[in-house]
């Protein structure tokens, strides 16, 4: 049957292949979403080369030239700062005279308040010769103020023209820049005249192009250059890349001064591209030199990420156009085959129950029609594998559920039949160890008071000692493991016995430098147990804990009621216990601390006491992230019968 159906199926496959509509609704469906993907394509492509890339190189030009010119209006913006203060200074009582008698001193006070109080850079008194009376030097970052004497200032421009008393169509004062030992600065230079009119000096203000191209940048929100008429750099808030400013300056490629003519560079600064627009620097309407206004190029390539929003926008209306011509599509020519796809896959993936439920005439309906049929007999063979599969499946549940019972009772039994064989042997041989320890340790002290010893003798009788007490400490580790007696057990709240031994460890966690943390919930939680037994399963592990972090750390301590019972966690985030060591932690005398610091019996103890008051540990860890300890006690309400049948029986003893 099975041959039967597989040759019809391939006979019927063959078929509809041939049948030349099926390359016509491959054209159909294909076509449309080719073409409409190649319009959409050609479009976002046109987009982005075009309207944004040039956009935006438009907007950087923009923004560059911008920056040239808030820089060059911080220029004029300086120089009528000069002149407001050549206008206070002309006014002033004292100074035509300290020009007339050339008094220095007298010229310095004077200067240096107006200086120190209006933040101005330099001020410089000059006679009629030239001659530099003093001049007032401001620090603006430290605020100290030096004088100088002694200058010849006949040969610098707008000082020459000022003495000669020249006039022009901006009045009497004159701009220029000045090149002197403290740097270049720009200075604007007034005339000062006496009471009768008559020429007595002049007076400049000044501030160094350092200062002013560091207040333009943060005007023009650029960087700023200025060189002088022969191209070279006169001052510029760039730091100097590795190839030297000459890199930035135009020595060589410009002309004389009366044809400076604007100029855009590209440049590479510091391994990045970089655009520098030159214009011309003027002062007081004339040019002195070329300013530039350095932006990244790398702007631009930023920028166009602003204009992805549109661009998306566009792509996501053509495709809302793609998915509704592929929709109309669907419902006009390949919804049949769609609904065969999704019902062979439903098939496919175990759902026998489908059914096509197509009455068609062509051959799609002769395709759903043999699906159909090989559907139904599918569905029979499954329904037979799948009655054989769950009887298999629920024995096999059934043995795994019996076999997990049986290996943790031989893991219980185990480790009791361990526990109980060192108990008996260390009970038949504590008291006969003991002894002979102490006469060990009695003679080697009585031996240590003798005066005729030599220092080495003293050192072994010290070591005999000590020895003796550590042998004498597992003796009664020993005792204690061997002699572990029957819980007394009390109801009691276990917040109170957990905030005990949180007390009783606080000194050693302290010590430790490990910071505790607990969780206790806020109502009580009652319990039938010991508590000096629980206080010291507690304690082991808290110990363990703080030991396993010896850098310190973090230890977590969290009561819950989990499942019908108690559980108490211990995590800390130390060194945690490699897997070989998981199924040996138990185990007495097993320990993985360095010699004399443990006899591996703190966690047979206290699995003891667990197991005694029917309770289990669990342990997971992790190296290098830490180890959590849960210990899982009988809730009250498992425990309220036993105490119902002891009170009970203490009635019945009283009316005995």
């Amino acid at each position: 049957m099975r041959a039967t159906l597989q040759g019809s199926w391939e006979r019927l496959r063959k078929a509809v292949l041939n049948q030349p509509r099926i390359a016509s609704l491959r054209a159909k469906l294909i076509l449309p979403y080719v073409l409409l993907t190649v319009i959409i394509a050609a479009l976002g492509m046109f987009v982005v080369t075009r309207l944004v890339s040039e956009s935006f190189q438009e907007r950087f030009s923009n923004q560059l030239l911008e920056a040239s010119r808030v820089a060059a209006d911080a220029i004029v913006r300086q120089e009528q700062a000069h002149l407001e203060t050549l206008r206070l200074l002309a006014n002033m009582q004292g100074i035509p005279e300290g020009l007339q008698q050339g008094e220095g001193e007298a010229l310095v006070q004077t200067l240096a308040g107006i200086a120190a109080n209006n933040r101005i850079e330099a001020i410089s008194a000059v006679d009629l010769s030239g001659r530099e009376i003093v001049t007032v030097a401001l620090d603006l970052q430290s605020g100290d103020i030096e004088p100088y004497s002694g200058a010849d200032f006949s040969s610098v421009d707008s000082i020459e023209r000022v003495l000669e008393g020249q006039v022009d169509a901006r009045g009497d004062k004159f701009a220029g820049l000045l090149e002197s030992s403290q740097g270049t600065y720009l200075i604007t230079t007034a005339p000062v005249r006496a009471g009768d009119g008559k020429l007595v000096g002049a007076l400049w203000v000044g501030t160094r192009l350092s200062t002013l191209v560091a207040d333009m940048k943060l005007q023009a929100l650029a960087d700023i250059l200025l060189l002088a008429p022969d191209g070279t750099m006169m001052a510029t808030t760039l730091v100097e890349p590795e190839e030297g400013y000459e890199v930035l300056a135009l020595a060589g490629r410009i002309g004389p001064t009366d044809s400076l003519q604007a100029l855009t560079l590209e440049r590479e600064l510091y391994g990045r591209p970089f655009t520098i627009h030159y214009s011309p620097l003027y002062v007081r309407g004339a040019p002195v030199g070329y300013m530039g206004a350095v932006l990244p190029s790398e702007y631009i390539v930023s920028t166009l990420a602003t204009s992805r929003a549109s661009f998306s926008l566009i792509f996501s209306l053509g495709t809302l156009a793609v998915i509704l011509l592929g929709y109309l599509l669907a419902q006009h020519i390949a919804r049949p085959i769609l609904r065969l796809r999704s019902i062979s896959q439903a098939v496919a993936g175990g759902d026998l129950e489908q059914s096509s439920g197509m009455n068609r005439r062509d051959e799609i309906g002769e395709l759903a029609s043999s699906f159909d049929i090989m559907t139904l007999r599918l569905r029979e063979r499954t329904e037979e594998a799948a009655r054989l599969y769950a009887e298999a499946v629920q024995r096999n549940k059934e043995l795994a559920e019996i076999n997990a019972r049986l290996q943790a009772a031989q893991a219980q039994l185990i480790q009791s039949e361990k526990l109980a064989a060192v108990g008996q042997l260390t009970a038949g041989i504590v008291h006969d160890v003991k002894n002979p320890l102490a006469v060990i340790k009695g003679l080697a002290e009585e031996l240590a008071e003798e005066s005729n010893l030599d220092g080495f003798a003293l050192e072994g009788l010290q070591t005999i000692r000590e020895s003796a007490s550590r042998a004498n400490t597992i003796v009664t580790d020993l005792l204690k493991f061997a002699r572990q007696s029957t819980p007394e057990k009390h109801r009691r709240d276990m917040r109170e016995t957990i905030q005990s031994v949180l007390r009783l460890t606080e000194y050693l966690t302290r010590k430790a430098k490990v910071a505790v943390e607990s969780e206790l919930p806020d109502e009580p939680l009652m319990a039938v147990y010991d508590s000096q037994q629980i206080e010291q399963v507690l304690i082991n592990l808290i110990t363990n804990a703080v030991q396993a972090m010896p850098q310190g750390g973090r230890l977590w301590l969290e009561l819950r009621r989990s499942d019908g019972e108690i559980a108490i966690a211990v995590q800390d985030e130390g060194i945690g216990i490699p897997e070989e060591n998981m199924q040996k932690i138990f185990d007495p005398f097993f320990t993985t601390k360095p010699e004399g610091e443990g006899t591996g019996l703190g966690l047979s103890v206290s699995y003891g006491i667990v197991t005694q008051h029917g309770g289990r540990i669990e342990v997971e860890s992790q190296v290098g992230a830490g180890t959590t300890f849960t210990v899982y006690l009988p809730a009250e309400f498992h425990v309220a019968a036993e105490e119902t049948i002891e009170a009970e029986g203490d009635v019945a003893h009283t009316r005995g």
